[in-house]
């Protein structure tokens, strides 16, 4: 079994290092910040991840967590980079925490290989060889190991991949990185550096693109009357197309797509190409979440004054991350109209994010007194939403479905008028719109 150094305590790199001593290997996962080391290092993790907690604690023997770069790097066979590139404000990664990693390293002997986890542009490789030549770490291998977590399912998907992608300069180093993986069954795709880079860019781009083209579809579905649920099942037992991530709804958001498809986006531009489709895809998905106000409006009138609730508030179920959730949007919206907002999460504390917004503990909490529910983010929880203690419970009835959760016809046959994404709707269903609270003249 192999010493792997990993840096960076983050979602990525806590999942990673856990894997890898669940596969035998021993970890050093590294990390700046104290307030994350601090937790792990007593067996808390500094986020939701189903299933990793247990992980981490049933390899405890093989997998620490520390400050000190050297304690990482000391011997390690694979020195593993899994810091964030966030967007700039010129839409590029920004590659700092991956150039403080450079910085960081301690004088190497043996023949370790730096692998990238990190998603970084295409030509991320190419530079940091170049900096590592030019610290004198000739020795030190390169390679590219693109990682394809999603959250909520992290460690089932590094457990049992569709696939391992491996980019290397040399294949010697490729090979290693390969063997580190031999305990999982997966196809591995060998290919350079760079075409490994753009593995992880196209395939975020792909879903993306997947997403944004079913709500297109939705929205012409409302249009016409069809009911995109079985547009999208129709579609997806093509066995060309297949049904994934042909799920209707108010737009993706997390830590990965939009970043990603903005560094896509630029990075097409910076080579001198407009990247017209993404831009269709990122301005479809941005449009999206707004359309929900309409479809309060639709039944409210004006929202000033009214009292809407947002069911789950993190970008996706089984997380706590809010990194470019659509409740953001949708709460700095309904709060510019005017509306009193209420907001409620299983699991995500959104702090400063949802200023303004009224969070509270339990979804009955939520829906008390409120004009409209939103379902932002499908939890399980909210299957039993169109209840009747829920319907007792608010003032007007009105569920806006935004991730075609719940059965319109069981939802409008509980006394609930109802409005989801693409999904077919009648005159009738718009209910009376609720007065606005008298307010005494001053």
């Amino acid at each position: 079994m192999s010493k792997v150094g990993i840096f960076g305590a983050g979602w990525v790199g806590v999942v990673t290092g856990a894997c890898f001593a669940d596969l035998g290997h021993s970890v050093v996962v590294r990390d700046v910040a104290s307030e994350r080391i601090e937790p792990l290092q007593k067996g808390k993790l500094p986020f939701h991840e189903p299933q990793l907690a247990e992980l981490v604690e049933r390899n405890r023997e093989r997998l620490t967590f520390t400050l000190d770069p050297a304690e990482a790097a000391g011997d390690a066979e694979f020195l593993y980079v899994a810091v964030g590139t966030p967007a700039t404000y010129a839409g590029d990664a920004n590659l700092s925490y991956v150039w403080s990693v450079l910085d960081d390293l301690p004088e190497l002997t043996g023949r370790p290989i730096l692998v990238m986890k990190s998603t970084v542009p295409v030509g991320t490789g190419e530079k940091v060889r170049a900096a590592l030549d030019a610290r004198g770490l000739e020795h030190v291998g390169y390679a590219s190991n693109p990682e394809f977590l999603a959250e909520g399912s992290a460690v089932g998907d590094f457990m049992r991949p569709d696939r391992i992608v491996i980019g290397a300069f040399e294949s010697a180093a490729g090979d290693r990185v390969e063997e580190l993986h031999a305990k999982l069954e997966a196809p591995v795709v060998r290919v350079d550096v760079a075409s490994a880079e753009m593995i992880k860019m196209a395939a975020n781009a792909f879903l993306m693109t997947r997403i944004s083209f079913i709500n297109e579809i939705a929205n012409v579905c409302e249009l016409v009357g069809a009911d995109v649920q079985e547009v999208a099942r129709g579609i997806g037992l093509d066995h060309r197309l297949g049904p994934h991530f042909l799920k209707a709804g108010i737009g993706y958001g997390g830590s990965c797509f939009p970043k990603d498809a903005s560094a896509l986006k630029q990075l097409a531009s910076n080579s001198g190409y407009h990247f017209q489709l993404l831009s269709a895809v990122i301005e479809v998905n941005e449009l999206q979440k707004r359309r929900v106000v309409a479809k309060l409006q639709k039944h409210l009138g004006k929202l000033r004054g009214k009292r809407i609730a947002l069911l789950g508030l993190s970008f996706k179920p089984n997380t706590d991350d809010m990194r470019e959730a659509p409740s953001i949007v949708l709460a700095s919206r309904l709060l510019a109209e005017g509306a009193d907002v209420r907001g409620w999460d299983p699991v995500a504390s959104p702090g400063e994010l949802l200023n303004g917004v009224e969070i509270t503990e339990t979804v009955a909490a939520a829906v008390r007194d409120v004009d409209a529910a939103v379902i932002v983010t499908e939890w399980e929880e909210l299957r039993a939403l169109a209840s009747e203690e829920t319907r007792a419970s608010m003032r007007n009835p009105l569920i806006v479905d935004g991730r075609n959760l719940l059965d319109p016809a069981a939802t409008r046959a509980a006394g609930f008028a109802y409005e989801g994404i693409g999904r077919p709707t009648s005159p009738l269903d718009g209910r009376p719109e609720t007065a606005e609270p008298e307010r005494e003249l001053a």
